[in-house]
């Protein structure tokens, strides 16, 4: 009896297995060509386990940071020339032109909460809608891995990236002082910007995963709004030890030929590491990678 009892409890446990191995193999085979559920700020969204076709009216840089089949983006990513290899065959889309997004014939669509014709774009698609700044940068990029399948590979670049930039800024507070501190600036036509821990240009990178200092007054002025706005006269009152600054290539730069920004000590120093505008407006893993090179040359190359 007991070697009976023996092999039928081998006979089921290999049945077991075997249904089990069966099931996650039709679990496997339906994600690919099915869909799961994504938990979105509105509710769950059934979406493609792999979409094929995304058009991004935002978070487009998320996406393609993450291999997604882009075939509508929006103007700004468009533009950035961050992308333009990635995006040479993609169409420029809004969410005004539903005509356009019709015709791309989209499997996904992402976009903003405070977009227009929202109820005719999930007509037309599964549509996942994020508001900005509810996630910091590197949620969101986890966030779009959830959306797109792809959380784990998400989630891989996040920590390797935060590994990556702390030692970044621990070197840099070696060669220059624990106290050194850093200023972002960008210039407009008539006024200069200037930012605070969060609003791209690098900033995310310099006082969050680096944790370098900014000067006091860019503290009391631009952490908590993000952005302050001046002349180009008190520039000087806001300046750090080092200063990054943000250079539109069709913007006014003549405020930098002026005696009131070459006195500064740190550009009399040669403390300034520019930055193009145009590739520096997003917080997605290609411009913070792209940035982040730039900030290790510049701080710590001679």
């Amino acid at each position: 009896m007991k070697l009976k009892n023996m092999l039928y409890a081998t006979s089921m446990l290999f049945l077991f297995t075997a249904c089990s191995d069966g099931e996650d193999a039709e679990t496997s085979a339906a994600e690919e060509d099915g869909t799961i559920t994504y938990e979105s700020e509105a509710g769950p969204v059934e979406v493609p386990a792999n979409p094929e076709r995304i058009i991004t009216l935002t978070n487009g840089p998320n996406v393609l940071a993450l291999d997604g089949n882009v075939v509508g983006v929006d103007s700004w990513t468009k533009a950035n020339p961050l992308f333009t290899e990635k995006l040479e065959d993609v169409e420029e889309v809004s969410e005004e032109n539903l005509e356009k997004i019709i015709e791309l014939e989209p499997d996904l669509i992402i976009g903003g909460t405070h977009m227009n014709n929202v109820e005719q774009l999930q007509e037309i698609a599964p549509t996942v809608l994020f508001t900005w700044g509810e996630l910091d940068y590197l949620s969101q990029q986890v966030e779009i891995g959830k959306l797109l399948n792809k959380e784990e590979e998400a989630q891989d670049w996040v920590e390797d990236f935060e590994a990556r930039a702390k030692a970044s800024g621990e070197e840099i507070k070696e060669k220059h002082g624990e106290d050194v501190t850093v200023s972002v600036f960008e210039n407009g036509d008539k006024e200069v910007y200037v930012f605070g821990n969060n609003y791209a240009r690098g900033t995310e990178i310099l006082y969050q995963a680096m944790e370098l200092e900014m000067p006091e007054k860019v503290e009391a002025d631009a952490l908590e709004a993000g952005v302050h706005t001046m002349s180009s006269e008190v520039v000087p009152e806001y300046a750090g030890d080092y200063i990054v600054l943000s250079r539109s290539q069709q913007g006014d730069n003549s405020f930098m030929e002026t005696d009131t920004w070459n006195n500064i000590p740190a550009v009399a120093d040669g403390n300034v590491i520019e930055i193009d505008t145009e590739a520096s407006t997003y917080s997605d893993p290609i411009t913070l990678e792209h940035l982040l090179e730039v900030f290790e040359e510049g701080f710590l190359e001679e």
